[in-house]
């Protein structure tokens, strides 16, 4: 069975949510937006968008985080019976003309988690973009491969079983570092992944969430648990390696 929808986590991000609503239904997918405890002008106008067909939205009343927020849209998505969820970002950054291509790809690879690897325009964040290239390199680190082309570009169709399992079952960053730790966990457990570029540009609102200091050290933290926890694992990785 191949059920897609499309989940979109929301704090703040009422001038751009709507064009964002918009091309996702234009192509004729089930939308379900997760408002992240937004203020009360974003919650009103996601409450409103909630009444069009196909748009769903779950409040939380504290605020989870991007992780916390992408986490609750996948268990909710199936619970209402999909299968797959691609997760876009509110803000615009996310290039929409490739959804229906990742889904293709999701729907002759079900199995697979389909991932983006961002093609960036002029104005990306140079700091931001000097920051992932330490995180790739970690990445690659906790992995011990180099399997994982991007781990930060949130742009990505969930096999939800098996998402779900782990989710369950692991204590994954809720916020920034959801991103990379769900990918590196994923890898893990063996999960298929299979890569396709996207453009992505920063964001149409002029709104960001991501704090420099405060979330490069929860990046960095988390790295550091990963690090470890790949040691632990590491027979059973070079074991799969090695039968490979």
């Amino acid at each position: 069975m191949h059920k897609p929808c499309v989940v979109i986590p929301v704090y703040n991000h009422e001038h751009a949510v709507a064009a964002v609503v918009a091309a996702v239904r234009a192509e004729g997918l089930p939308v379900l937006l997760v408002d992240d405890a937004s203020c009360p002008a974003c919650a009103t106008l996601l409450t409103q968008l909630a009444e069009q067909d196909q748009v769903s939205l779950v409040k939380l009343a504290v605020n989870q985080g991007k992780g916390g927020a992408v986490m609750t849209g996948l268990r909710e998505a199936a619970r209402l019976g999909f299968s797959h969820a691609l997760q876009v970002d509110a803000d615009g950054q996310h290039d929409l003309a490739d959804l229906q291509t990742f889904l293709e790809e999701s729907r002759r690879h079900p199995e697979a988690l389909i991932c983006g690897y961002p093609q960036y325009d002029a104005s990306v964040p140079k700091g931001r973009l000097y920051a992932r290239y330490l995180t790739h390199v970690m990445v690659w680190i906790n992995t011990l491969s180099l399997q994982i082309r991007d781990s930060m570009c949130g742009f990505r169709v969930y096999p939800l079983a098996p998402t779900l399992a782990l989710i369950n079952s692991a204590n994954i960053g809720k916020r920034m570092d959801f991103d990379s730790d769900i990918l590196v966990r994923l890898a893990w457990r063996n999960q298929p992944m299979r890569w396709r570029p996207t453009k992505v540009h920063y964001p149409t609102d002029g709104v960001s969430h991501f704090r420099m200091l405060h979330d490069n050290l929860l990046i960095s933290s988390m790295h550091t648990r990963l690090f470890f926890g790949m040691l632990l694992r590491l027979p059973v990785i070079l074991w799969r390696r090695w039968r490979a």
